[in-house]
């Protein structure tokens, strides 16, 4: 056999692999079957009263690249909230038997490959919201605002103005040289029992939390005097002074 014979074949043995087989040598295979998920599992328990309608659209005549989107419907003594759904969930409802004590019924929320990653991670989520819903619709969801600082108070009144009539308005006083006006998002309600302290209630969960987020945003609280705004039992660790 030739020298260049030789050095051909040293070359091919000594190639660095291709990139498919650098991408299987990364790659980490495992035995294990992936668990489902244990928050999404969970059965959905619904109080008499409460129901639970699922919309699916109709189909669509020409193809399209983005589905029709389904949405959940919860309605209660307190009102109804809409959810949508990705296409491969769904959700099953098994209504309290007939000769049973128990007058709630059950829902199941399933996916249809819990193997896939993002379906997994969305199943509890979905779950965790339309739990909140009924929850929301039942008994609803508060957040306690308060406000700690000298003349920092907060009031609710009748908005005026174009944009501002007909609506409830927060009035904010934290210090600046002009109010804070921050109209009160629909499906929202707010009192304000005590200058000091604002009661903002609502069946979505997500606008009360938001609402309230938004209003603090104006006064952080601050590490040194403790003053600033806080929602429901937020503290704060207090730092000491700086002495030169």
């Amino acid at each position: 056999m030739s020298t260049s014979l030789h050095s051909r074949f040293a070359r091919l043995a000594l190639s660095p692999p291709s990139i498919c087989h650098r991408c299987l040598a990364r790659r980490s295979f495992s035995s294990t079957v992936p668990k489902a998920s244990k928050v999404g599992s969970a059965p959905l328990i619904l109080p008499p009263g409460v129901t639970l309608s699922i919309y699916n659209p109709p189909p669509l005549k020409h193809i399209s690249r983005h589905p029709r989107i389904r949405t959940v419907t919860i309605a209660g003594p307190l009102g109804q909230v809409t959810l949508p759904i990705p296409p491969y969930l769904s959700i099953k409802h098994v209504p309290a038997p007939a000769d049973s004590e128990i007058k709630s019924s059950k829902a199941f929320v399933t996916v249809e490959r819990s193997e896939i990653r993002n379906q997994r991670m969305s199943w509890g989520t979905i779950r965790a919201l339309l739990a909140n819903h009924i929850t929301g619709v039942t008994e609803g969801h508060a957040a306690i605002v308060r406000f700690v600082g000298v003349g920092y108070r907060a009031i609710v009144e009748d908005g005026s103005g174009r944009f501002l009539t007909g609506r409830k308005v927060v009035n904010l006083k934290l210090g600046y040289s002009h109010p804070i006006l921050m109209p009160v998002p629909e499906g929202v309600t707010a009192s304000a029992p005590v200058p000091t302290r604002l009661l903002i209630e609502g069946v979505d969960k997500q606008r009360v939390t938001q609402f309230a987020a938004k209003i603090r945003n104006w006064r952080v609280p601050e590490p040194y005097k403790g003053k600033g705004i806080f929602v429901n039992d937020e503290t704060i660790r207090l730092k000491a002074k700086k002495i030169k």
